[in-house]
């Protein structure tokens, strides 16, 4: 039987990227991505890979697809017009947040505005209580008022949160029927998109569930549609933020599950990676157009949360974005990709980022109407780039007209030359990433120089060994496909999804059959979407979200797969304080009445993937020899240097090139600085490894 011929697409802020695995040989490229019909640059690059491969689009049996178009939605504030029903009293949930101020002594602090302004947020009497319990009846008159009122003002989505609907989604599913009754729009409600406690989080998630699911539903029925008439036949699977894979109807009704979908394929990429060269401690760093995330994975593994942030208003700063309550790859994005802008602030420093020229225009040097300069810019100026072999030859480049927007936005207002300013811009986008990485890797208790470094995405190879320098990272591989790591890393996720519910359960009053039902409810959830893609074996894992009573946050618990016994209460106890000393030092133990609860239950189920073959890391031997080379930037002699240009499918497996060098492909550049050497493996794996260093 031949293997299924898979192929990926990732839509990212300023490149669409290709991945087609055809029977074992992969094809890959990049284009920019068109903002109008975002649709069409994944046409184009199919186009390209099938008649590389020399197939046609009916010979694909799936296509794979992570998108950026929720998240720039909601960053761009680009969504529907919606409607936010709520409790009475609880209104202004979503502007008021927690209340909670990231920076205290900040009297000037910034915070992200409610998606949904106030007068189109509508309160209805009726309660559900915290355990459940209807203290008051919902007040299905007024909504059926509001219903016309809807259909009146033109409103193109719903959302629904009522509180406490996580324990019970009665009024919820109520006021849903009464509403749907009169108009056609999509109504999300809480218990379905974010069935967790916190009702700021969970009104959030569901307002920006309603918000883009218009959007996202056009856009992928007209993919659909589209590459049914263009000739393919195979399904088309989304990759969702935990790194899973879910069919398209999935998506289009719960689209918020696709805010971090092209990172997730990115972290799984990394995973994929780490397991084939037996790397346990691994920090992934994917740098593409627009943004730069970093991603920790341990055990092969990436970190995975419930919740996470968009649109942070303030860099790094927890508290300051839009919560959205999902299950999530835990990673730190920043806005530092090739196309991430450079200026200078009023104190004379240059910043960079977080607004990006993206690809229309894209960075001056793209010569297609960008005037200010960009990553990409400095890192041509620099020399880390040929302007004649950008992206393949594709995208010719403009050193002169890189070199005139940073003079005029930066070096003419700092008294510097052009290359001085490049170097100014490049190091402070670097320092930006370290400092990222180190506040990630600090926040999770981990020491980052511990890790390898595995760098994808169009960008980050070019910057992967000066970040290793900043961190003290020794060693950093350069996959094969780096160039279009999310694209691939799509081929390698399973069908996967995760159930939640939260439901407060203290161990004294443990109830095996309670929790039994519920388990098996959200198994049962979560088994259902995996199985709408395959019939293989399902993996299910069971999770406890567990805190001291009184505590504001939980720890997760990994518990067996298997039916619970009432005396199994004395198991997650130990389980908890396992855990809980594992994070903090020391459970907190011998005192008197302190009681133990479990807030959220969770089930992540997936197929079972066969694990890569293992490869032993190379540090090489015979020296690689070269004909090219050119004048680029050394940054710890602060000199152009002659730089040896290789390209990489002249390498062999074992051959070593010593820094400073520049590896050369298609899709991206290995910039090999002068502290490090690089050693090809036996799979085209590029590893850096630095001078001295011998494992």
């Amino acid at each position: 039987m031949n293997a299924p011929i898979r192929l990926g697409a990732d839509i990212g802020g300023t490149f669409t990227d290709i991945a087609l695995d055809c029977g074992g040989r992969m094809f890959s490229t990049k284009l920019l991505t068109t903002y109008a019909a975002p649709e069409q640059a994944i046409l184009d690059g199919i186009d390209v890979v099938l008649a590389e491969a020399e197939i046609t689009l009916a010979d694909l049996d799936i296509v794979i697809h992570g998108t950026t178009l929720a998240t720039n939605a909601l960053i761009e504030r680009r969504g529907a017009k919606t409607a936010f029903v709520t409790t009475e009293g609880f209104r202004d949930v979503i502007e008021m947040r927690t209340e909670n101020r990231f920076a205290q002594y900040d009297l000037n602090m910034v915070l992200p505005k409610p998606l949904i302004p106030r007068e189109d947020r509508f309160a209805i009497k009726g309660r559900i209580g915290a355990q459940g319990q209807e203290l008051a009846a919902l007040d299905e008159a007024a909504l059926e008022t509001l219903a016309d009122q809807i259909t009146a003002q033109g409103f193109g989505a719903v959302a629904i949160g009522f509180i406490h609907s996580y324990m019970n989604p009665v009024h919820e599913q109520r006021a849903r029927e009464i509403i749907a009754a009169k108009t056609s729009v999509p109504i999300s409600i809480s218990s379905e998109v974010s069935p967790q406690m916190r009702e700021f989080e969970r009104f959030n998630t569901v307002c920006a569930n309603a918000y883009v699911r218009p959007q996202m539903a056009d856009y992928l029925t007209r993919l659909q549609a589209r590459l049914k008439t263009l000739g393919a036949t195979c399904p088309v699977f989304m990759i969702h933020s935990g790194g899973g894979l879910i069919s398209v109807e999935t998506a289009a009704e719960f689209p918020v599950r696709l805010v971090e979908s092209g990172p997730a394929g990115g972290a799984i990429f990394a995973a994929d990676v780490a397991q084939k060269f037996g790397l346990q401690k691994v920090v992934s760093y994917d740098m593409g157009g627009t943004t730069a995330k970093i991603c920790l994975i341990e055990d092969y593994a990436p970190k995975t949360a419930r919740s996470f942030e968009v649109a942070r208003t303030t860099r790094f700063a927890k508290g300051s974005g839009m919560p959205i309550s999902i299950p999530v790859i835990e990673m730190i994005e920043i806005g530092a990709g090739g196309g991430s802008l450079a200026w200078v602030d009023a104190t004379g420093r240059i910043q960079t980022g977080p607004e990006s020229a993206g690809s229309e225009p894209g960075p001056a040097c793209y010569q297609r109407g960008g005037s200010r300069p960009a990553i990409t810019d400095a890192d041509l100026v620099l020399g880390k780039l040929d302007a004649e072999n950008f992206a393949g030859g594709a995208i010719r480049l403009s050193t002169e007209a890189a070199q005139t927007a940073i003079l005029r936005n930066v070096g003419d207002k700092l008294g510097l030359a052009a290359e001085a300013a490049a170097f100014g811009i490049c190091e402070v986008v670097d320092e930006n990433m370290a400092n990222a990485a180190r506040v990630h890797a600090v926040e999770n208790g981990k020491n980052i120089s511990d890790n390898v470094m595995i760098a994808f995405g169009g960008a980050a190879p070019l910057h992967a060994a000066r970040l290793c320098e900043k961190l003290g990272i020794e060693r950093c591989l350069i996959p094969v496909g780096a160039g279009v790591g999310s694209a691939i890393g799509f081929l390698k996720a399973p069908f996967g999804y995760e159930a939640l519910a939260s439901n407060i359960l203290a161990l004294s009053a443990f109830n095996a059959a309670a929790v039994n039902a519920l388990i098996a409810g959200l198994k049962a959830t979560a088994t259902g979407f995996v199985r709408a893609g395959t019939s293989a074996p399902i993996h299910s894992e069971v999770t406890a979200f567990m805190r001291y009573v009184g505590q504001g946050w939980e720890i997760p618990v990994t518990l067996p797969d298997r039916n619970f016994t009432d005396a199994d209460a004395e198991m997650l106890r130990s389980n908890f304080c396992e855990n809980y000393a594992r994070f903090f030092g020391r459970a907190i133990a011998g005192l008197d009445g302190l009681e133990i609860e479990i807030v959220t239950w969770s089930v992540k189920s997936q197929d079972q993937r066969a694990k890569p073959v293992q490869i032993a890391l190379s540090l090489g031997g015979a020296q690689a020899q070269h004909k090219l080379s050119r004048p680029v930037f050394d940054p710890s002699r602060g000199v152009f240097v002659a730089t040896a240009i290789i390209t990489r499918s002249d390498l062999t497996p074992g051959a070593r090139v010593q820094g400073p060098a520049i590896i050369v492909e298609r899709e991206t550049s290995t910039v090999v600085t002068t502290p490090f050497d690089v050693v090809m493996q036996s799979d085209g794996s590029l590893l850096l490894i630095r001078k001295g260093a011998t494992a």
